[in-house]
């Protein structure tokens, strides 16, 4: 066989890979790995409102199944490098088709959301950086546990620098949360014209639903809801 047709399925296959619609498949396939991630970990935080001993079995229950914890962790870990690069691939190829900028731009078919998205998506990986440092390493919490992960939700929160940071990341992760789901349908092809508004409406009540979820934790410890103690029954 000669090189020239050993050659040709490579170039095929590095073709493939440089489609745009193959990046845009990428981001819309690890977007919905991460969407699955935080759905699971916003139920879990969520379970803080029952008490120290619902939220401590449950964070014992993770760190007993090192097989499910570690195997979700690697996956989530490609998958973020995974959209990452796919983000810098289609922002530099979109560049790239228009190196002049126009002279003056119109935006009445974007959305704040899916402008902001490539300033937000860098925000969110820093905050999570933050995040994993302050519950899970706990570098930067001021009294970290190993196994009390009640009292460090707590008292991580009654920082209010750290729960203003925590609501502000959430806000942003919200909002490109919304516009993300809403490109999810469209780039998989499940987006028909007609259904479009009401795609956009649900991705927007989900990611409302989602900062009210994920912000009620830290308000709660700020608001004396949730202490050492346990939570308050309303």
């Amino acid at each position: 066989m000669s090189s020239a047709a050993i050659a040709e399925p490579r170039n095929r296959a590095a073709r493939f890979f440089e489609a745009t619609i193959v990046k845009k498949a990428v981001m819309a396939v690890t977007g919905a790995i991460l969407f699955a991630f935080v759905t699971g970990h916003l139920i879990g935080n969520l379970q803080v409102f029952l008490g120290p001993e619902r939220i401590n079995s449950y964070a014992a229950f993770l760190k007993g199944n090192l097989e499910l914890l570690w195997g979700t962790r690697i996956v989530l870990l490609v998958a973020v490098i995974a959209h990452i690069i796919a983000t810098v691939q289609l922002a530099a190829v979109k560049s790239k088709a228009r190196p002049v900028s126009y002279a003056k731009k119109k935006n009445q078919h974007s959305t704040f959301a899916s402008r902001s998205m490539y300033i937000t998506g860098p925000m969110i990986a820093a905050f999570v950086i933050y995040h994993l440092l302050h519950f899970t390493v706990g570098a930067v919490h001021p009294q970290f546990s190993e196994t009390d992960v009640y009292s460090n939700i707590v008292y991580g929160f009654e920082q209010w620098p750290v729960s203003l940071a925590y609501i502000i990341a959430m806000a942003l992760l919200c909002l490109h949360l919304s516009h993300g789901i809403y490109s999810m349908f469209q780039t998989l092809g499940m987006a028909h014209p007609r259904r479009t508004p009401q795609i956009k409406t649900a991705a927007r009540i989900i990611g409302l639903v989602y900062f009210a979820g994920f912000s009620a934790i830290p308000i709660a410890a700020l608001t004396g809801l949730l202490s050492a103690a346990g939570p308050t029954r309303l």
